[in-house]
């Protein structure tokens, strides 16, 4: 087994900072995704017809992105960005908010007009497809977090493929049909579309996390041979409300 590597509070990193922009800014690009369009896979699974909100085409960035945080750099810095993302998350909404409630100028009026912005990023500025974001994110980020330090644990650090993805097939569950169902309630969604958005978004996102494996192992190699660390976490210190 290899030996465990204690992070310090002060160490510094190479790329830790560009990993966080990455994940916060496919965090916040795929809730404005979601609001502004629903894609047509153009076939269906039996009698349910195949369709996922935009967002899903770069949600799973973020998913990736967290699990070569917490298999590199630990759970505790893991956790941290997590938190960084649901607080980008909140300001991208009041940001869209205030927009929505400034007057509109007259020719953009006549040639778009506040109704078209309403209808497309209405559910960003009123916070609805955030507050169905924040619940999925926080119940998926976080499960997915914790099984990866688990399985890493249980496997004594070896099989990142069977964590990566055994991880994921837990996390992208919790997140999708929280997300979904939760923004179904609050109008963003019709209901007739949750059984298609959740299983269509679930396959999609495991499908992805599935094909980069290879992408994510050189990643994961990589990281820490530059970084020089190998972070196995205190099975004890999993709690998620901490910052």
């Amino acid at each position: 087994m290899k030996k465990k590597n204690h992070l310090s509070a002060t160490q510094s990193f190479h790329y830790l900072d560009i990993l966080t922009v990455i994940f916060v800014l496919a965090l916040v690009l795929s809730n404005v995704a979601s609001s502004a369009k629903i894609i047509d896979w153009g076939f269906s699974l039996g009698a349910l017809e195949l369709s996922f909100d935009a967002g899903t085409v770069l949600f799973p960035i973020s998913y990736i992105i967290g699990d070569v945080l917490t298999e590199v750099y630990g759970y505790k810095r893991s956790r941290r960005i997590i938190w960084i993302g649901f607080g980008a998350l909140v300001f991208s909404a009041l940001v869209f908010w205030f927009v929505q409630v400034l007057p509109g100028e007259a020719t953009w009026e006549s040639s778009v007009g506040q109704e078209s912005f309403d209808r497309i990023l209405g559910s960003m500025s009123s916070g609805t497809i955030v507050i169905a974001s924040l619940a999925g994110y926080l119940a998926g980020s976080f499960s997915n977090a914790i099984t990866m330090v688990l399985m890493k644990a249980f496997t004594k650090g070896k099989l990142l493929w069977f964590r990566t993805i055994g991880s994921s097939v837990i996390g992208q569950a919790l997140d999708t049909f929280v997300f979904v169902f939760i923004a179904s309630a609050l109008g963003v969604f019709p209901w007739g579309l949750l059984w298609s958005l959740t299983i269509t978004n679930y396959i999609f996102k495991l499908l992805v996390e599935i094909v980069v494996t290879p992408f994510t192992y050189w990643v994961v190699n990589g990281l820490k041979r530059v970084e020089k660390v190998e972070a196995f976490d205190d099975e004890a210190n999993l709690p998620p409300f901490k910052f």
